[in-house]
């Protein structure tokens, strides 16, 4: 048989392969999913009294849009990390974003503890926002998970932190339009320790989905 009909067979005999989805057609459709989820709990939680004013201070908007940011961030740098096309740096963009949000969240501490003669640094149980946190990145974890379970797996580990990461931020980001934090201390180390907390639990589950069934 000639090299010539030899391709020729192999060509017919081979199966169509599938393109992977693009990074960011796999964050789109993972927003499709969580951002629905998020209107959801907050409706049925129920939006705070003084949401209106929230909503006016630029502290507080800030906050939201380095939630909101790294978000985004870490659901794309989780949907990289399966691709070896993809540079290395693109994984390391979620823990920038999460520094600079936590960051700012100390600024802000820090601002309120001086002006308030250091009533923002007040520090009590506040069992709430942990299993707040955990119902509603619940949706959005599972959901990073499927579609994780699509691309390649080239690097997993990395994608089983940035995912956790994303839901969790994005559960983060939901929880201050219905629960109150008395202090910016509160947030620091209740609110932003249980996004740290769920981020590490995450990406152990998000690990054992992956090797489980993927």
């Amino acid at each position: 048989m000639k090299s010539e009909d030899l391709i020729a067979q192999l060509a017919r005999d081979v199966a169509p392969v599938r393109r992977l989805p693009s990074p960011g057609a796999l964050m789109a459709h993972w927003l499709l999913v969580t951002l629905p989820v998020l209107a959801a709990v907050t409706l049925m939680m129920g939006l705070r009294p003084d949401i209106a004013d929230l909503l006016m201070q630029p502290r507080f908007m800030l906050t939201e849009g380095l939630a909101a940011a790294t978000t985004v961030i870490s659901a794309y740098a989780a949907f990289c990390a399966g691709r070896p096309d993809q540079p290395a740096w693109k994984l390391f963009m979620p823990v920038a974003a999460f520094v600079v949000w936590l960051a700012e969240l100390g600024r802000q501490c820090f601002v309120l503890s001086v002006q308030t003669n250091g009533a923002a640094l007040v520090l009590h149980a506040d069992w709430l926002c942990v299993p707040a946190i955990a119902m509603t990145a619940l949706v959005p974890a599972a959901a990073m998970v499927w579609l994780l379970r699509r691309s390649a797996k080239f690097r997993p580990a990395h994608a089983c932190l940035c995912g956790p990461m994303a839901a969790a931020a994005a559960a983060e980001l939901v929880l201050p339009l219905f629960h109150a934090a008395d202090t910016m201390m509160m947030v620091l180390v209740w609110q932003m320790g249980s996004v740290v907390l769920f981020t590490m639990l995450g990406a152990a589950a998000a690990r054992l989905g992956l090797s489980t069934f993927g």
